[in-house]
């Protein structure tokens, strides 16, 4: 059932080393004790897109926690120019980000009506390092959202330091849900496939949905990329995996 009574608001929370990071928090305002999600932003930022997907997880019954994986390099500045810094400096570095999901999940977990539970989310990018949040944390469930350079490694000259993470993948630590697109090319369908593979032979957790007619950022309803019929079965499956492994 909806939760129209929510709070949303800027908090300050440990990352990684303990630095003090920018998060953005929305839950419900009940005693409940709930799940948590923790949003990893896509390569765009700490955006309003973002912060939007937050507060729908809160009307959903979830507490919602985005992070800023920018605030370091640029304090206060807008999710464009915070974004153009962080790719100048080639991203996000994995060990950084595993620490920064960690200290969301800890926020998340001292709440006084959390649960206990943790899940994470990310598109593009945030797939990515949600994979790698997932493979290096002790987390209850994760959602890939087309989520490219798992399987293979940036292309040369891409303005990105990381690479594949399949390596990673014995370590799995949570039941894993992924969304793709057919027309996608960054996570192909061939790329898709040797992932489904693996996690099979590994005995992995895992649900793959791929959509027909869909490319990359198809959730993104603000984009021509945007394919309604894909973007909103995705959003169903994901509350009912959540449901599952977060209640």
């Amino acid at each position: 059932m909806p939760y129209d009574a929510i709070l949303s608001e800027t908090v300050t929370i440990s990352g990684h080393n303990g630095d003090n990071l920018e998060a953005y928090l929305s839950r419900p305002l009940d005693a409940t004790l709930r799940g948590g999600v923790v949003l990893i932003h896509h390569i765009p930022g700490y955006d309003r897109q973002t912060k939007e997907m937050a507060r729908r997880f809160a009307t959903e019954g979830y507490i919602a926690l985005v992070p800023n994986l920018y605030h370091r390099e640029a304090p206060g500045q807008s999710p464009d120019d915070a974004a153009a810094t962080a790719r100048n400096l080639g991203g996000v570095p994995d060990e950084r980000l595993v620490g920064d999901v960690k200290g969301a999940a800890d926020y998340i977990k001292n709440l006084s009506n959390s649960n206990q539970k943790v899940g994470v989310i990310g598109h593009c990018s945030g797939g990515r390092q949600t994979f790698l949040a997932a493979c290096s944390l002790p987390l209850q469930a994760a959602v890939d959202c087309y989520g490219a350079f798992v399987v293979k490694s940036p292309p040369e000259g891409a303005p990105f330091t990381f690479t594949s993470l399949i390596h990673l993948t014995p370590q799995l630590s949570c039941p894993l849900l992924g969304l793709f697109g057919k027309e996608d090319s960054f996570p192909s369908p061939e790329e898709i496939e040797e992932l489904d593979a693996e996690l099979t032979r590994l005995g992995k957790e895992h649900e793959f949905h791929s959509y027909e007619g869909a490319g990359h950022a198809f959730f993104a309803a603000d984009r021509p990329s945007y394919r309604p019929e894909a973007a909103v079965d995705g959003w169903g499956k994901i509350f009912t995996f959540f449901a599952k492994h977060l209640s």
